[in-house]
């Protein structure tokens, strides 16, 4: 008899990781956006470091790759720096509003698609196009958003700190508090 035993672990450690209020490993990925604005969303805090809106889409677009992996597709692949890390250089309410819908649509899809699959057994398949199996990519995919939703919780009490008001924004953005004193932190 095929189970879904290892199926059922997999859907909870996702949703956990995504959404719980009482995981574990601490602020699940929904819990760390809650509160950032567009203003937030759009910071760097050097010229070198990624934005909150831009790990969300990098975030977002893994989740896809899984999904169309896990569709049988061997040949979807993220190649290119604009499908892996978009830049924004303006992020208003729209936009980021859009950036986190298509991540909850992307954790939807990505558990629908697990859902689907009749038993464990399809965890120890290749990934088409990979050399991994169906096993290893979900667990990756599970790490990768909890070691994003780690630099996002950081960036946001950065950017909190740093930043008394969200109007200061344009300030912070030409100065280098954080490249003299970061050490402090």
């Amino acid at each position: 008899m095929d189970t879904k035993e290892e199926i059922l672990r997999i859907i909870d450690l996702l949703n956990d990781t995504y959404e719980s209020e009482q995981a574990w490993h601490g602020p699940s990925v929904v819990e760390v956006l809650r509160g950032v604005s567009p203003r937030m969303a759009e910071a760097k805090l050097t010229h070198n470091t990624h934005s909150i809106a831009e790990i969300v889409f990098h975030m977002t677009t893994w989740r896809i790759f899984v999904v169309r992996k896990l569709q049988g597709d061997a040949a979807f692949d993220i190649k290119t720096k604009e499908k892996n890390w978009k830049t924004f250089p303006i992020v208003d309410e729209i936009e980021w509003e859009t950036l986190q819908m298509e991540l909850s649509l992307s954790q939807e899809e990505l558990i629908s698609e697990i859902e689907k699959k009749a038993s464990d057994m399809f965890l120890e398949d290749i990934v088409p196009g990979r050399d991994y199996t169906y096993y290893t990519m979900i667990h990756g995919l599970i790490q990768h958003d909890l070691y994003h939703a780690g630099q996002i919780a950081l960036l946001k009490k950065a950017l909190t700190l740093s930043v008394p008001a969200d109007d200061d924004f344009n300030n912070f953005r030409d100065s280098s508090n954080f490249d003299d004193d970061f050490d402090d932190f």
